[in-house]
C-alpha cells in the first residue's frame, strides 16, 4: 500500500496537468467539454476512491497469490515476454469484469459512478468506485495463474494497466487511423460512455479493442449519431458517495416491495435494469427516453457558492495529498481517522453543491468529527511540522465551512 500511495503522489499531479491541458485544447477547438460542478464531482469521486484504497476497505475472496501457488502448472521467470503476457492477461480480465459490471443488476452498482457524468472528459476518468469492496472476479485470473505468471509481475502490471485507461476519456482527440484497429481509442470509449440506444454496453475493452470484436460487443462511433453521455436513469446529484450506492438502494427497495419471493431473490442477478413487473408498474423509474433531448443535471449556485465549492476542492486535494505523502509514517488508526474525516467532508461540500437541505447537517457532522481529531491529533496528523499553524488553519476552516453552509442554506 505504501507503493500505491507513492505512485499516486506522482500520478495525481500529472492527471491534473492533463485535465488543464485538455481544457486548453478544447477551448482552441471551440468545444465545451467541462462544466465546473461536474468537474468538482468527478475529482471528488477520485479522492473518495483513493481514500477507500488507502484505508484498505477491500476484501479479496481469493487472492492472485493464493491462486498461483495452488493451481500453477509451471513456473516462469520474470522477463519482458512474461510482463507482456501479464498485461494481455490483465486486459482479458478487465474486459470480462467490465462486462459483468454492465450486465448484472447488482454488479452495476460497482460501476455506475464511472458512467454518472453527463460529460466526457479526462476528469470523469477519475470517477472510480468506493462500493466495490469485495474482489469477486478472482476466477478470471485462473488462466494467468495456470501459466504461472508470478504475483510480483501482476503487482507491477496492474497499476500500469489501470493508468493506461486514463488518456482516452476525452473529446478533443478524433479517430486515430490504424490505432483504431488495435487499441481502445477516445472514439471507441466515447461510444462506451454514451446512452444512445445503439451504443449501450458496447466497447467494453480496456486497452486492446480486439476483445470487443472477438466477443461481439464492438460498435464504431458514427457521425450521424453523436454520443450523449451519462446513464439512462440519471443520478441527479453531485455527491459521489451517494452515487456509489444509489443503484443498490433502488434494488433493495424493489426487493422489499416485490410481492413474489422469487422476484425478491432474482432481481439482484437479472440483467441490469430488470425489475419485478408489479413494482415497476407501481413505482416507475424516470429514464432519459430520447438522448438527443437530454436535460443535464445542474444546480442554481450563485458565484460565491461556486467559488466556495472550488475552494473546498482545493483544500481537500491538499489534505488528501498530505495523507498520500505521509502515509508511510502513519499508524493504521490514523489513516482510518483521517480517511473517514475526508470522506465525510467531501460528502459535506458535494451535498452543499446539490443545494440540499441536509448540507448544514453534513457540515455539522464534519465539524464535530474535526474537533475530535484536533483533540486527538493536535498537530493535525503532523501537518504542523510541515506547515506552521496548520492545525489552527484547519480549525478556522471547520468554523468557516459550517458557517457558510448555514448562511447559504438560510439565504435560499
Amino acid at each position: 500500500m505504501e507503493l500505491y500511495a507513492q505512485a499516486l503522489s506522482y500520478a495525481i499531479p500529472l492527471f491534473l496537468v492533463l485535465i488543464v491541458l485538455e481544457q486548453w485544447i478544447a477551448q482552441q477547438k471551440g468545444l465545451e467539454v467541462n462544466r465546473g460542478m461536474d468537474v468538482i464531482s468527478s475529482l471528488s469521486s477520485g479522492m473518495t476512491n483513493t481514500l477507500k484504497n488507502l484505508m484498505g476497505l477491500s476484501v479479496v475472496l481469493i487472492s492472485y497469490g493464493w491462486l498461483v501457488d495452488h493451481v500453477a502448472l509451471t513456473q516462469v521467470t520474470p522477463s519482458w515476454w512474461v510482463y507482456a503476457l501479464a498485461f494481455l492477461g490483465m486486459d482479458f480480465v478487465g474486459y470480462w469484469s467490465h462486462r459483468f459490471d454492465h450486465k448484472i443488476n447488482v454488479f452495476w452498482n460497482r460501476h455506475i459512478v464511472h458512467h454518472s457524468s453527463e460529460e466526457f472528459n479526462l476528469s470523469c476518468a477519475l470517477r472510480q468506485s468506493i462500493s466495490a469492496v469485495v474482489g469477486i472476479y478472482f476466477f478470471l485470473y485462473v488462466p494467468m495463474a495456470l501459466i504461472g505468471i508470478p504475483q510480483e509481475v501482476v503487482a507491477i502490471v496492474a497499476p500500469l494497466h489501470l493508468f493506461a485507461q486514463f488518456w482516452y476519456h476525452t473529446r478533443v482527440i478524433d479517430k486515430m487511423g490504424v490505432l483504431e484497429y488495435i487499441l481502445v481509442t477516445p472514439s471507441h470509449h466515447r461510444v462506451h460512455h454514451a446512452i444512445n440506444p445503439r451504443y449501450l454496453d458496447k466497447n467494453l475493452s480496456q486497452v486492446f479493442i480486439f476483445w470487443d470484436k472477438l466477443f461481439g460487443t464492438f460498435q464504431e462511433e458514427l457521425p450521424e449519431d453523436p454520443p450523449v453521455y451519462g446513464v439512462i436513469k440519471p443520478v441527479s446529484t453531485w455527491n459521489p458517495i451517494w452515487i456509489n450506492y444509489m443503484h443498490a438502494w433502488a434494488l433493495a427497495k424493489d426487493a422489499w416491495r416485490a410481492h413474489s419471493w422469487w422476484d425478491k431473490v432474482r432481481l439482484w442477478w437479472m440483467p441490469t435494469g430488470w425489475r419485478p413487473s408489479d413494482v415497476a408498474e407501481k413505482y416507475p423509474w424516470i429514464f432519459t427516453e430520447d438522448p438527443k433531448n437530454q436535460i443535464k443535471y445542474e444546480t442554481a449556485l450563485s458565484r460565491p457558492e461556486k467559488v466556495w465549492a472550488w475552494t473546498q476542492l482545493v483544500i481537500h486535494f491538499g489534505l488528501v495529498f498530505h495523507l498520500l505523502i505521509a502515509f508511510a509514517q502513519f499508524e493504521y488508526t490514523q489513516v482510518i481517522s483521517y480517511g473517514i474525516f475526508l470522506m465525510v467532508s467531501i460528502m459535506g461540500y458535494t451535498v452543499f453543491m446539490d443545494k440540499s437541505r441536509w448540507a448544514p447537517y453534513a457540515e455539522a457532522l464534519k465539524f464535530g468529527l474535526g474537533l475530535v481529531l484536533l483533540w486527538g491529533y493536535p498537530t493535525w496528523f503532523g501537518l504542523d511540522l510541515v506547515i506552521p499553524h496548520a492545525s489552527s488553519a484547519i480549525m478556522a476552516y471547520l468554523l468557516l465551512s459550517l458557517a457558510l453552509a448555514i448562511y447559504f442554506r438560510r439565504k435560499d
